[in-house]
């Protein structure tokens, strides 16, 4: 049985929130967004490559971004020292270079978990609180709009790569 992306419902969010409530809701809806990109694909239709020059692929924008959310959530801002999460001598962008389909299920859980981390080492936190990351010093509301940011830009890579792999376009 080949896997398939799950369906993902997106969450509503509030447009009156506080500042906390608005930044997490929004960096909620891009991370479902992402999610919903990738929903009925199979594994080889995530790792196809669909714009040519270019190497990107779903599956690479979702390695991307689980280890995007380490590096900032709890590399960073919890200071945990952990593995590389890809292979490094396959250099830095060995999340985007190494399309492996067989994986995609895996690489979509791990996503999903580094999310689910993340949100669990920053509960309770202010955004407030700071942190040293690569020598720089961030405060948590930046670490979050930094991330919102990264999703926004990824899930305008994945409207075009899911439009050119299936027709669809939208939400």
């Amino acid at each position: 049985m080949t896997w398939t992306a799950p369906e993902v419902t997106r969450p509503a969010g509030s447009l009156t929130g506080d500042e906390r409530e608005t930044l997490t809701g929004f960096l909620a809806f891009y991370r479902s967004t992402l999610l919903r990109k990738c929903a009925g694909l199979t594994g080889p239709q995530l790792a196809e490559q669909t714009v040519a020059p270019s190497n990107l692929t779903l599956l690479g924008l979702v390695r991307h971004m689980a280890k995007v959310e380490r590096i900032w959530f709890r590399e960073g801002f919890q200071g945990l020292s952990l593995p590389p999460m890809y292979d490094p001598d396959k250099g830095k962008d060995a999340d985007f270079e190494d399309h492996a389909p067989e994986r995609a299920s895996d690489d979509y859980a791990l996503l999903r978990e580094e999310m689910r981390l993340a949100d669990e080492a920053v509960a309770g936190a202010s955004l407030d609180d700071t942190f040293t990351h690569r020598g720089s010093l961030y405060s948590l509301r930046t670490v979050h709009v930094h991330m919102i940011a990264e999703y926004a830009r990824h899930v305008g890579h994945a409207d075009l790569l899911r439009e050119r792999l299936d027709g669809t376009t939208g939400a």
